[in-house]
């Protein structure tokens, strides 16, 4: 049985939307829930009722009505989600035009930025008018090559209050990463600031930009937003202008929304490109919306007094569900650069200056925080401070107990679990429940998720691979460039015919928590039984002398066995000593069958730009496999080191 870190008070509980919603549901269809499990049992055997219920419960802005909420329940993919209804997705995130602050930007070492609701609403006119000016138009692709900056987010508004769709990089992409990704959609517009903050380093984007602009004949329109200077030179790049200069001088100028079907596309978003070109996403903007307002009204908890923040970069889809915190009328903390700059606690004092209530993060980040001694709770005066979630990969066990011991025992932690493919989650937090070591609190309303075993049948209580067994708003509408819809089939319904496999390895558990054992491509088999890496990495976080670590299984004598890489932590090193305590903590808190067969050195694990570890990719170079798209990896220079590792070759 879990640990139980946490219970809210009822209270609490009480306050929560989610208890609203549950009361709402119980008056509506005459049921009388009390708890989470039974009100997320009907949400998923009533869908329609459930997302109509939450079309009005977060008053979704339509000008036509929807003629009814789903066409073909048992149709996936292609279910088409409430024919009829026009609207548009930045007129439901601008719905708020007051003084309260929208928006605070921090850069690494700049002092904080405050826009109000009403100023944000006004740059996006302007802003919004200078596309049209330019040509833009419903169906057009408009992108940021941006750090997270408030003119993304004006820019994206601006893009999609006239029906254009939107996609974005962070600028350490490199030219190739971001060509294999613009250059499939053939942007109109492409935003970009002059250059980016990192560990106290200006790093210039002008330049990549012109390469990138050699291979993308579609811009017609280069608007750079001054960031690191303050008249950067353009010269060099085609058809630019300065943000200050693109945008209408006029102000009080209204925006024309205009009104498109539920389904029209928003967001192109990418995979992560480790085994080719990534594959283009393109999913719609009531989908999005009605999501995206799901999983922060109900699983969040979010309120218009809130203010929420998610360490996140442009390139990531933490950014586009973050974004959609202004639907609720929330303030977003924005912050651009190093979290561990200028010091190791540096997103902490932005949390205790900006009264963040809401702080979303990494498990990677956590445990460097957890490693580099930082106590948060102890530094800095969280009390507003309600939530944390986390997600990115499996939070640990001892992440669990360093954030209720080291940041504050009241709060709910949410770790939280889905894909850029969703843009959202299958599994996520509950305000109205407990909180348990190790664990999700609960999969997401409305979502049917289940674990299968090799057979295809749902499972409780044992490990299985996530599938969703039901169609839900926010799938892709299609992939680019995919007229039959063959990659978008492949992606996801090619082992379980109208059934999604998303290729996470969970359990659920009878109370309904779950937990996340890693990617199932990634799944460990020594001696024909299923390991999670999740599991390992587990045990691993727990050893001081390492900093990171790498699992994969590799081929050998007709079985497979566990090969563990271990990044050393500053001025430590891997004796035969450390080996076995390594050893011995698998074995005593996992299994016998966990523990490695090899524990090697590596000078660095590499990730995705997601900051995803990459185990396929190790697991492809050592075997003498290519790896095809380097250019989607952070780091990938060190893939080299591990195609010539001697110690793999011997017993």
């Amino acid at each position: 049985m879990a640990k139980l870190l946490w219970q809210p008070s009822e209270e609490r509980i009480k306050s929560t939307n989610m208890y609203r919603i549950m009361n709402l549901i119980n008056e509506t269809y005459g049921k009388n829930f009390a708890e989470y499990k039974d009100l997320y049992q009907w949400s998923v055997e009533n869908i329609p009722d459930f997302w109509r219920t939450l079309w009005d419960f977060v008053e979704i802005k339509a000008s036509t009505p929807y003629n009814e909420v789903i066409d073909d329940l048992g149709k996936m993919p292609g279910a088409k989600w409430f024919p009829g209804a026009r609207l548009n997705f930045a007129e439901n995130l601008l719905r708020y035009r007051d003084d309260q602050t929208a928006l605070i930007f921090k850069g690494e070492e700049a002092e904080p930025r405050k826009i109000t609701y009403a100023e944000l609403y006004d740059e996006v006119a302007r802003v919004a008018k200078s596309l049209k000016a330019s040509g833009v138009k419903a169906g057009d692709r408009v992108t940021g090559f941006m750090p997270n900056m408030p003119e993304t987010i004006i820019a994206m508004l601006a893009a999609t209050s006239m029906g254009a769709a939107w996609s974005s990089c962070s600028p350490d992409f490199g030219v190739k990463g971001v060509l294999d990704r613009f250059g499939q959609i053939q942007p109109k517009v492409l935003f970009t600031a002059n250059g980016y903050s990192f560990k106290g380093k200006k790093l210039d984007s002008v330049a990549r930009i012109s390469t990138i602009l050699k291979e993308i004949s579609s811009v017609e329109k280069v608007v750079v937003v001054p960031y690191t200077e303050e008249d950067p030179d353009i010269s060099n790049v085609p058809n630019a202008v300065l943000y200050r200069d693109f945008k209408s001088a006029e102000s009080g100028l209204e925006i024309e929304f205009e009104q498109l079907p539920f389904d029209h596309p928003l967001y192109i978003m990418y995979s992560s490109g480790t085994t080719g070109l990534p594959k283009c996403m393109v999913q719609s903007a009531g989908g999005i919306l009605m999501h995206h307002l799901k999983e922060l009204v109900l699983h969040t908890d979010l309120k218009r007094e809130d203010t929420i923040f998610y360490f996140t970069t442009c390139g990531w889809m933490m950014w586009n569900w973050l974004t959609s915190s202004l639907g609720v009328g929330a303030t977003l903390a924005l912050f651009d650069g190093n979290p561990f700059h200028p010091e190791p606690a540096a997103l902490w004092q932005m949390a205790q200056d900006q009264k963040i209530t809401v702080f979303g993060t990494s498990a990677g980040y956590l445990a460097a925080l957890q490693n580099a001694g930082v106590r948060p709770g102890k530094e800095y005066d969280l009390s507003p401070l309600r939530a944390v979630l986390s997600t990115g990969s499996p939070l640990s066990i001892e992440g669990f107990d360093f954030v209720y011991e080291e940041i504050k025992p009241d709060l709910q932690l949410a770790s939280i679990s889905g894909g850029t493919d969703l843009n959202g989650c299958f599994a996520l937090g509950n305000p109205m429940g407990p909180v348990h070591a190790g664990e999700l609190q609960c999969r997401g309303l409305a979502m049917k998720v289940q674990a299968f075993d090799e057979n295809g049948n749902p499972i409780m209580g044992q490990q299985g691979e996530l599938v969703c067994a039901a169609p839900f708003p926010s799938m892709p509408i299609h992939f680019w460039d995919d007229p039959e819809g063959k990659k978008y089939h492949d992606a996801y319904f090619d082992v379980y015919p109208n059934i999604w496999r998303h290729g996470d390895y969970i359990e659920i558990n009878d109370r309904g928590g779950v937990t996340i054992y890693g990617r199932s491509d990634a799944t460990l088999n020594p001696g024909g039984v299923r390991i999670g890496t999740a599991e390992i990495y587990r045990q691993i976080d727990q050893v001081e002398e390492i900093e990171d670590s790498l699992v994969i299984g590799q081929p050998w004598e007709n079985d497979v066995r566990i090969i563990l890489f271990v990044k050393m932590a500053q001025g430590c090193e891997l004796t035969e000593e450390l080996k076995k305590k390594i050893k011995g903590t698998i074995r005593t808190n996992a299994s016998p069958r966990h523990v490695p067969a090899k524990i090697l050195p590596v000078p660095d694990v590499p990730y995705t730009l997601n900051m995803k570890k990459v185990e396929l990719a190790v697991k492809k170079v050592i075997q003498g496999q290519p790896v095809l798209n380097k250019d989607a990896l952070r780091n990938p220079e060190v893939l080299d080191y591990y195609a010539d590792i001697k110690e793999l070759q011997e017993d």
